[in-house]
């Protein structure tokens, strides 16, 4: 059986694809499965910050192109970059194992954690989320923009006028780089976006055989997380343009989940915190979002 996986081009989305083909042929030795790499609009555009651009598909929809038209079978993507809602008949398959949601430092030589960093030294992140909660806990960085794959990234820091970038810690530790990293940030710091971490497989919606495939990777606490963490993004109808962050945490029969919520311009940052039994996942995202939203609607800011 030969099974065809649309993926975008970068090194990571090449790794994170292969290491989901590996995991189908170890479990499928009959199968072939076949990559096929799909530039994305996200990846033509490299020189606007991604809320500049205009889509929240901006890395997925010739993906889902592909995938719709049956020139492709399923689609690998990072899931914290997916839409809060998919194209008329397309879904996901259950959520595989989650990578590390945190976010990280990587710093100049000198530098050991973000308390370590001189005033006014300059932070490089493409994120509004990340550059608004850095400036909640050291006002007097200079965070300036990035844009590039992973690679790109750390390159720049070295050529250009950098003290640290950001990064997700998942990307570093599929590519091997771990060993780049300077600090994780707490939670308590930075919340990651929605579903971070986490990889999505689309397929179309009446294809219950690659449904079925990829059933035997599905990792329950990571499903348990990623239900969650879309839930709330969903309930907030966020994407790119507005600052969010959430994670789920399973905690023997329960789940705790912090959430966050800013404007635009990083004037107003929430932050709640709720609790409720496992199985309750849509209902504590949506309730945690409502929570945040009538937080953030107030006038006494």
């Amino acid at each position: 059986m030969k099974v065809v996986i649309g993926t975008r081009g970068s090194r990571l989305a090449l790794t994170q694809t292969k290491w989901v083909i590996d995991e189908l042929e170890k479990h499928y030795p009959e199968l072939a499965c076949e990559m096929k790499i799909i530039k994305t609009k996200g990846d033509l555009i490299q020189d606007k910050p991604i809320d500049k651009i205009g889509d929240k598909g901006i890395f997925t929809k010739e993906i889902e192109a592909e995938l719709l038209k049956g020139n492709i079978d399923m689609a690998v993507h990072s899931m914290k970059d997916m839409p809060s809602e998919l194209p008329l008949g397309l879904r996901f398959t259950r959520t595989l194992k989650r990578e590390d949601a945190r976010d990280v430092l990587i710093l100049k030589e000198g530098y050991a954690s973000i308390e370590d960093l001189p005033i006014g030294a300059t932070i490089a992140t493409g994120s509004k989320r990340r550059k608004y909660q850095l400036l909640a806990y050291r006002s007097d960085l200079n965070i300036v923009p990035i844009r590039g794959n992973v690679d790109t990234r750390l390159c720049k820091l070295e050529e250009e006028k950098l003290d640290g970038i950001v990064l997700a810690a998942a990307g570093l530790h599929r590519l091997g780089l771990a060993d780049k990293i300077t600090c994780y940030l707490p939670m308590e710091i930075m919340l990651p976006a929605p579903a971070q971490g986490a990889l999505a497989i689309e397929i179309r919606q009446e294809d219950t055989k690659a449904y079925d495939l990829v059933k035997v990777l599905e990792d329950p606490v990571s499903s348990i997380q990623v239900e969650a963490e879309r839930a709330f993004m969903d309930a907030i109808n966020g994407g790119c343009h507005m600052p969010i962050g959430a994670y789920c945490e399973v905690i023997g029969t329960k789940l705790r989940m912090r959430g966050l919520l800013g404007d635009e311009l990083g004037k107003k940052l929430v932050i709640k915190e709720l609790c409720a039994p496992i199985g309750s996942e849509k209902q504590l995202g949506e309730e945690l979002a409502s929570v945040l939203r009538k937080e953030f609607e107030k006038n006494d800011w």
